[in-house]
């Protein structure tokens, strides 16, 4: 005879997946009817977490080993953020120069921001340097994985509400819409809201130091943020403007091109004149400043050193020191 335990297992095996299991008791089945009661609300959608941007570990692995004094944790409306500061190696300096770095670039990126922010001291510049949140593409946005709710969708019900109860409806209706355009949900717009209030508190940290000038320095794709930044918010104390290795993001507009028609400030264009599609942009770049009569905007011709990367940075600094020993001369 079998064992009653080995039957009730077989009867079990002989089930099909998916089958409800016998109740054992009427008991067991009242006891679970009186758990479930009450539980008719839907669920909330579940969300997966935004992961860690890569920046933010990047400027996280960089303050465990530079100096705490060259570190300022800068703070805007949404987030703070790490910028590397550098006094003038002089008694009276010139002015500061906020650097700006590219996608992916931390403030002290070896190939760009690192050797600029640290010799511009030694021709008489305090250095400020910062980097970008996450290229947009590569953002993972927290997000509900199912939802059959409509956003703005309120619950039907029975009873027609009341004049009063409608002009409360009407006035929450419209708060929530001034709400959702003063905060962008747009990840494009937000995206561009973040540089914008990251450079924005940098130069609230330049403007501290009582400094006689403000350069912003823009590598890469931060040459074209720092552009968009100064015709979107016309700063007058900011003088000059420094692009190096420009990179125009994809998709975005307006372009470089018709932001810099609308900058009256001097302007030095670096680019690599090795680099076939960096001599094409930049050759569009001068002739549009030609059409326009701009004056205050100059192009200088980069060059790099195969295999030799400090040499490339060295001839590049050279550049840039020359011209803003220029533009000194010039005020």
């Amino acid at each position: 005879m079998r064992h009653p335990l080995s039957l009730l297992l077989l009867a079990l095996s002989l089930l099909p997946l998916g089958a409800p299991l016998p109740v054992a008791a009427s008991g067991e089945a009242d006891a679970a009817g009186e758990n479930t009661a009450g539980t008719d609300a839907p669920a909330a959608a579940p969300t997966r977490p935004a992961q860690p941007e890569r920046s933010a570990a990047a400027a996280a692995a960089l303050a465990e080993f530079l100096p705490a004094q060259e570190q300022q944790q800068l703070q805007t409306d949404e987030e703070s953020f790490l910028a590397l500061w550098l006094p003038a190696n002089t008694a009276q300096a010139h002015g500061v120069v906020v650097l700006v770095g590219g996608d992916g670039e931390t403030p002290d990126w070896p190939t760009s921001l690192g050797p600029l922010r640290r010799k511009l001291p030694d021709i008489g510049w305090h250095s400020l340097a910062l980097g970008l949140p996450d290229p947009l593409d590569s953002l993972a946005q927290a997000r509900p994985l199912a939802s059959t709710d409509t956003p703005g969708e309120t619950p039907a019900t029975d009873e027609p509400a009341t004049p009063a109860e409608g002009a409360e409806v009407a006035a929450a209706t419209a708060e929530m819409a001034a709400t959702e355009q003063e905060a962008p949900t747009d990840p494009a717009a937000r995206h561009a809201r973040r540089i914008d209030q990251r450079i924005g508190a940098a130069l609230a940290l330049a403007r501290q130091q009582q400094a006689k000038r403000i350069a912003l320095l823009g590598h890469g794709s931060g040459a074209y943020w720092a552009a968009r930044y100064l015709d979107e918010n016309s700063p007058g104390d900011v003088q000059y403007l420094l692009m190096v290795a420009v990179e125009q993001p994809t998709d975005l507009v307006p372009s470089l091109d018709e932001v810099l028609a609308r900058l009256d400030l001097a302007t030095g264009d670096f680019y690599y004149g090795d680099r076939p599609a960096a001599r094409d942009a930049a050759k569009r770049r001068a002739q549009a400043s030609r059409r326009r009569g701009e004056a205050a905007y100059s192009q200088v011709a980069l060059k790099a050193v195969p295999g030799n990367p400090a040499q490339t940075q060295e001839q590049s600094f050279r550049r840039l020191r020359g011209w803003l020993e220029r533009q000194l001369k010039a005020h």
